[in-house]
């Protein structure tokens, strides 16, 4: 859907997840996804789940629908879908699997070198159809999520802040404590200034 264009893979993607602790999977409303919010009690980040079982299951349910897939496929396939901003673990989408297995949505088979390969079945089909609207749901809520990221006028913002960051970290070029200092202050009061438009 989106592929790996954008900043969801390019140098932002480890800046958020990781050097700005900021992470977009942290920001879940309602419906669709388990998430919460960013905050828990006393102002700490929340890291919840961005799908409960029962969503991701749809999730996975409908790529299988698109196309047999590997367990990795399945993750990367979600990844693409938001535009590599959130890549669901390992731990999460096999028992997912197992369990549309047993359940007989899915069926598995095994290739050559004992990979597993996932395929949908009649039953998984009848279950997609016979719960379309929570199904659409959860794939609006992905598109709209990646269309907020990626879209205008985010785009601006993104480039934005790749010129921050061209300018603040300017190879080869040594910066004295004092200028240091008056950089963080820049970037602190500009975070406050930002949080005070609501």
């Amino acid at each position: 859907m989106f592929g790996h264009n954008g900043c969801g893979n390019g140098p932002f993607r480890g800046m958020w997840r990781n050097s700005w602790g900021f992470d977009p999977s942290q920001f879940w409303g309602g419906g669709g996804f388990q998430g919460r919010g960013p905050w828990g009690r006393g102002g700490q980040p929340r890291g919840g789940r961005v799908f409960d079982q029962g969503n991701l299951k749809y999730v996975i349910l409908q790529l299988l629908a698109e196309k047999p897939r590997h367990g990795y496929e399945v993750i990367k396939a979600i990844e693409e879908r938001f535009g590599g901003m959130y890549s669901p673990s390992p731990g999460t989408v096999y028992p997912t699997l197992s369990m549309l297995e047993d359940l007989g949505y899915a069926k598995v088979s095994l290739e050559e070198g004992g990979k597993k390969i996932y395929e949908i079945t009649d039953e998984g089909r009848q279950h997609l159809s016979e719960n379309k609207p929570a199904v659409d749901d959860v794939f609006a809520k992905i598109s709209d999520f990646a269309q907020n990221i990626f879209g205008e006028p985010m785009m601006q913002v993104h480039r934005a802040f790749k010129q921050i960051g061209q300018t603040v970290y300017v190879r080869d070029q040594r910066r004295t404590p004092e200028q240091i200092k008056q950089i963080v202050e820049i970037l602190e009061r500009a975070a406050r200034e930002i949080s005070e438009l609501g």
